[in-house]
């Protein structure tokens, strides 16, 4: 028997304002795949790449040409074929997760079962601090800091970095620091910012230059791990990196899904890198597969849901500074 496939767009608002180096977002739009084998539906959650130039409408069209060629087949089929038929992104991790979300529903057994793991355990989660002045900075840090978050997320963009993490330091003194430049620092000296920063507390950088400019950070790779992030899409990346990058940040939505996420998390341990797990911003749906890939992660950062106004019934608790799964979305 065949398979029934719709896709739909859904805003969800912020809460405030997320801002990066790239700009600021007050929703993020979301595409929602659901995928039935007449018994049973499975869930699935993409987030567009914007610096890729996608967007949700995009994505959800693509999830739209590929749907009479899938609902022929049966889940785990069709799961393969849309890795043949879309490339890595938002659309084929929307759908890719439903699929595996079908399977296992299919199979009476939870996600991390249907994949021969243990059972997914609560995990640490870093906690994201905006861009912004250092003031909002530090005032964000310590709030985040007495909800019990002990490991926050910095986001930097290349001017005036070095003030903005000693301000957070302050506000959090005793949180541990790890920074994500969104590819900003390519005009710094990597070398001179790491052993700044690491006088600072800071155990970590993410992706400190441009796509394409990596070749510049082997001097800086002893002072602290530097991970790749937007260099990172797919498990053949993860041998090319190597030389440059301690490890990977893997995200769902850049791989096209937990297939190749899982691939890429087995390649990275392989070459012995170290894993961090993120998210863009999504809801507890989005979050839940990378929750299972994120158990063999040094870092996680999966606080996507918790940066929402509002996020799904039944989703993901954040207590303690923990990611708490509900259990209904693995």
């Amino acid at each position: 028997m065949g398979l029934r496939i719709s896709a739909t767009v859904e805003r969800w608002p912020v809460a405030g304002q997320f801002i990066i180096a790239r700009g600021a977002k007050t929703y993020v739009d979301v595409v929602v795949v659901a995928a039935s084998d007449g018994t049973h539906v499975g869930m699935g959650e993409g987030t567009a790449i914007y610096y890729r130039g996608e967007t949700a409408e995009k994505c959800l069209r693509q999830v739209e040409e590929v749907i009479n060629d899938l609902e022929a087949l049966d889940a785990r089929s069709a799961r393969l074929r849309a890795q043949m038929v879309l490339g890595p992104g938002a659309a084929r991790n929307a759908l890719d997760c439903a699929l595996w979300n079908l399977e296992a529903n299919a199979a009476g057994m939870p996600l991390w079962q249907l994949l021969g793991m243990d059972k997914p355990k609560p995990l640490l989660t870093a906690f994201t601090i905006s861009l912004g002045d250092c003031a909002t900075m530090e005032a964000d840090a310590a709030e985040a800091a007495s909800r019990g978050y002990s490991l926050l997320k910095l986001k930097l963009t290349g001017e005036g970095d070095r003030d903005r993490v000693a301000t957070v330091r302050a506000g959090a003194p005793a949180a541990r620091l790890i920074v994500d430049a969104n590819e900003s620092w390519g005009k710094l000296d990597i070398t001179v910012e790491a052993a700044a920063l690491q006088a600072i507390g800071v155990e970590m950088i993410e992706q400190p230059v441009p796509e394409g400019q990596d070749r510049v950070l082997c001097p800086g790779r002893a002072l602290m791990p530097i991970l790749a992030d937007e260099s990172c899409h797919s498990a053949a990346d993860v041998e090319r990196l190597t030389p440059f990058y301690d490890g990977v940040n893997i995200k769902l939505d850049k791989a096209g899904g937990l297939t190749e996420a899982l691939k890429i998390a087995d390649a990275a341990e392989a070459a012995g890198m170290r894993i961090m797990v993120g998210c863009m911003l999504s809801t507890s749906l989005g979050v839940a597969p990378a929750f299972i890939v994120a158990q063999k992660a040094d870092w996680v950062d999966l606080d996507g849901p918790a940066l929402l106004a509002q996020d799904r019934p039944d989703g993901f608790r954040f207590e303690g500074g923990k990611i708490i799964p509900a259990g209904a979305q693995l």
